[in-house]
C-alpha cells in the first residue's frame, strides 16, 4: 500500500489574495479580512470597531483611496481582494459626496460577512496537480489547501479518470477553502472520521488547529486497520515569539490526539501533512523531538533522499521550493509498528519549479516538459510518499 501527502495548493480555484509565486505578499489582506469578520460579530460596535472595520475593507480594496484622499468603493470585482456581503439590514453607507461609514450598530442590526474573491487556477498548474498525483499513484493520499469536497470529487473525475473511490474532507477553521482532505482507492474503506475542529485553543480565546486535524480510521482489504490524522499546521506568517506558541500548542495537540489512539490500541497510526517548518525546529518538538515515538518516514533506510548531481555532499531533503533542509515542510510520521513495514518512499519533486524567482528550469529534478515557469507548477511542494506493508 503506498501513502502520500501532498500539498496541492488549491486545485481549481485560489483567493485573489493569496500569490503563490509570493505567498508574504497577500498577508496584509488575509489579516484584515480575519480582522474584518471577527470585529463583525461583536454584539455591539465602539468607534474603534468601526473604524478598524473600514481600515479592513480598505486593506482588501473594497475602497480606495482617491487622489483626493476620500475612501471610495472602486469595481469591486476589479483588483479588489474580497466583497462585502450584506444579506438583511445595513452595515454601510457610502454616499457619492461623502466617506462611507458603518451604520450598524452591531451584530443584531445586519447579517453578513467579508467574503474573499477568488480566481481561477492556471490550468497548465491543474494538469500538473493531476499528473503528480498519478505518478506518486497512493493509494490513500492526503491533500492539503484542498477548496472543498466537491472540487475533490469534480478532480477525481474529471482529471484522474475516476482513480479514486473515496474523495472525503471536513471544512476546517480556515474560510479560505485551504482544507485537508483524503483520497482512497476502491477496496479501502473510510470506517470514520473524527474531527477536532472545536478543540479549544488552551493559548487563547480561539480554536486551536489553523484548519483542523481530522483522524480517518481506515479499514485495508488486508484486514489491518490504518488511522491517518491529517495536518496543514500553522503558517509561518505572523509568527510572534520562538518556538512560536500558537503551533507549539497544536503539535502538542496532535501528540495527544495521537497518544489517545495509541492507549486505546491502535497499532498502526501515521500524522502526515504540512508542519510549516523544519525538522529541528523548537515548534515542533512534540512530533519530531527526541522525545517523540513517532519514526520521520525520511530517517528510514528505504527512504531515498535527493543529491545534487553535482555535488554528492549537498543533499537536497526537503519538500517544498529549493528542497534544502530548512524547506522541509511536509512529513509522513509513523507508530514504530508502521514504521517497520515501511520498503520505499521518497519525495515526488516533478511537478515543482523551485523558488518563485527561478528563471531556468530546475536543476536538481527532472520537472515536468509542460511546466516552464513557477506559474505552471502542479504546486511549490513536492510529495510525499511511502510504501507500507500492509
Amino acid at each position: 500500500m503506498r501513502l502520500a501527502t501532498y500539498n496541492v495548493e488549491n486545485l481549481f480555484a485560489r483567493a485573489r489574495a493569496l500569490d503563490p509565486a509570493d505567498p508574504a505578499k497577500g498577508q496584509p489582506a488575509l489579516s484584515a479580512y480575519e480582522t474584518f469578520n471577527r470585529i463583525a460579530a461583536h454584539p455591539v460596535y465602539s468607534d474603534e470597531d468601526k473604524a478598524a472595520m473600514l481600515d479592513a475593507l480598505e486593506t482588501l480594496r473594497v475602497f480606495v483611496r482617491t487622489r483626493a484622499g476620500r475612501r471610495a468603493n472602486p469595481d469591486l470585482f476589479g483588483d479588489a481582494f474580497a466583497v462585502l456581503r450584506e444579506n438583511r439590514g445595513d452595515f454601510l453607507a457610502a454616499p457619492a459626496d461623502a466617506e462611507p461609514h458603518v451604520v450598524a450598530a452591531g451584530r443584531s442590526s445586519w447579517n453578513g460577512w467579508v467574503d474573499l474573491i477568488v480566481d481561477p487556477v492556471d490550468e497548465v498548474a491543474t494538469r500538473m496537480t493531476a499528473r503528480v498525483v498519478a505518478d506518486v499513484a497512493a493509494d490513500v493520499l492526503c491533500v492539503v489547501e484542498a477548496e472543498s469536497r466537491p472540487s475533490l470529487v469534480k478532480f477525481n473525475d474529471e482529471l484522474l479518470g475516476g482513480r479514486y473511490g473515496h474523495a472525503m474532507l471536513v471544512d476546517g477553521n480556515d474560510p479560505r477553502g485551504i482544507d485537508v482532505g483524503l483520497f482512497c482507492v476502491d477496496g479501502i474503506e473510510i470506517d470514520w472520521v473524527r474531527s477536532h475542529v472545536d478543540v479549544p485553543d488552551p493559548g487563547s480565546d480561539r480554536r486551536l488547529f489553523s484548519r483542523d486535524c481530522p483522524v480517518y480510521r481506515l479499514l485495508l482489504p488486508s484486514g489491518e486497520v490504518l488511522y491517518l490524522l491529517l495536518n496543514h499546521l500553522k503558517s509561518q506568517s505572523f509568527t510572534s515569539g520562538d518556538p512560536d506558541p500558537l503551533r507549539t500548542r497544536q503539535a502538542t495537540g496532535v501528540r495527544a490526539i495521537y497518544d489517545r489512539l495509541r492507549a486505546g490500541g491502535a497499532s498502526f497510526v501515521a500524522v502526515v501533512g504540512d508542519f510549516n517548518k523544519r525538522p529541528d525546529h523548537p515548534s515542533l518538538r512534540p512530533l519530531l523531538g527526541p522525545e517523540s515515538p513517532l519514526v520521520d518516514a525520511y530517517s528510514l533506510p528505504a527512504f531515498s533522499q535527493l543529491y545534487d548531481p553535482l555535488d554528492r555532499d549537498h543533499e537536497r531533503p526537503g519538500s517544498f521550493q529549493s528542497c534544502t533542509i530548512g524547506n522541509r515542510l511536509d512529513y509522513i510520521l509513523l507508530s514504530p509498528e508502521l514504521a517497520a513495514r515501511v520498503t520505499g518512499g521518497g519525495v515526488f519533486r516533478r511537478g515543482l519549479w523551485g523558488t518563485p524567482s527561478n528563471v531556468k528550469r530546475p536543476r536538481l529534478w527532472d520537472a515536468y516538459p509542460e511546466i516552464t515557469s513557477a506559474r505552471h507548477a502542479a504546486s511549490d511542494h513536492g510529495a510525499v510518499w511511502v510504501e507500507v506493508d500492509l
